[in-house]
């Protein structure tokens, strides 16, 4: 009896002990959160320039930057909504933008050596204190590699890694000769919480450049006043992900570009690497919980389903591109506007 009674008195010390070494775990990932923001303008310099400002995350980026009194370099492949996005921020905020056209899936060619010039010329003579590398693309999304032709890979290589570099190359030199600036490079939790990311493994490789890149600079750079981030963000409700595959998501893990931009911002020059929203935060502490083969397994299932609705979704979407437009809708009439 008495062995019984010690047997159950061990395990469930053992249990309170892993209970306080997962709570200790949660509140250390939590804790940080509460961290002041820095004064950007002030510990960085007067300008940020900002990559992908047009939709999602970059153009919420811009305009929390703006409202925090920093001046903007809007660096983007479309002249309206650049103009659009540029005199949002006019006339909300006291500050000066300027914007360069840039498609960063044309870097090193002709046309993509024109376009860094540009930028170059831009920044030249500006105080840049902070610099966010937010351009990316996730298409084609969840498939195998073997279902997409090579084209595809190589342009999401040169927007998510080769334009990252050289945008950062250009902006950096500026940064060391006045002794401080700030370089954020939008990751992913995909690359840089979980273990893997089965279905959209090129777009996990180039996260994980990011994330590796952004580690090395920040030591590399960490003595000459110049703070190098990686923030890793789960889902956000941008462009990047389908609205067919965001009905499949649980709501209140799945950010607005704003609730993000807004945290996004207040961890600037706090680590090296970041997940920093606290919903997401749960996320990556919720997946340590798990060994990787069941997170793998785990992983792999859910993408499969995602492929399974692109599957479906792309179908339609062509024929309804392929059908004819009803002419009252050509002139505008017969417009539901409630």
């Amino acid at each position: 009896m008495a062995a019984s009674v010690w047997f159950f008195f061990s395990l469930a010390s053992l249990g309170a002990l892993h209970v306080f070494a997962v709570s200790v775990r949660l509140l250390a990932s939590l804790a940080p959160c509460l961290r002041r923001p820095k004064d950007l303008r002030r510990r960085y310099g007067e300008w940020a320039v900002v990559t992908g400002p047009t939709s999602g995350i970059g153009r919420s980026m811009s305009l929390e930057l703006a409202r925090r009194g920093l001046n903007l370099v809007l660096v983007g492949r479309d002249p309206a909504k650049l103009r659009d996005v540029s005199e949002t921020i006019s006339r909300a905020h006291a500050v000066q933008t300027k914007t360069v056209l840039f498609d960063f899936s044309l870097v090193s060619t002709a046309q993509g050596d024109e376009a860094m010039r540009r930028l170059r010329e831009a920044v030249a003579g500006l105080d840049v204190g902070v610099l966010v590398n937010n351009a990316g693309v996730a298409k084609p999304g969840a498939v195998y590699m073997h279902e997409v032709g090579v084209e595809a890979w190589a342009r999401m290589i040169r927007v998510n890694v080769l334009a990252l570099t050289e945008v950062t190359a250009a902006v950096l030199p500026g940064m060391v000769r006045r002794g401080r600036g700030a370089v954020v490079n939008m990751g992913s939790g995909s690359a840089s919480v979980l273990p893997s990311f089965p279905l959209y493994s090129v777009y996990a490789g180039t996260k994980r450049y990011v994330a590796e890149f952004s580690r090395s600079l920040a030591v590399e750079y960490g003595n000459s006043g110049i703070d190098v981030q990686c923030q890793a963000p789960f889902l956000v409700e941008t462009n990047m992900v389908s609205s067919a595959v965001k009905a499949s998501l649980i709501s209140q893990f799945v950010l607005t570009p704003d609730g993000y931009a807004r945290a996004a911002v207040r961890w600037i020059g706090h680590g090296t690497l970041c997940v920093p929203n606290v919903a997401h935060r749960l996320q990556g502490w919720f997946v340590g919980l798990f060994p990787d083969f069941g997170t793998d397994a785990y992983r792999l299932e859910y993408n499969l389903r995602q492929r399974a609705i692109l599957r479906r979704v792309k179908p339609w979407r062509k024929s309804q591109a392929s059908s004819p437009v009803p002419a009252n809708d050509e002139v505008g009439v017969g417009v539901r506007s409630d």
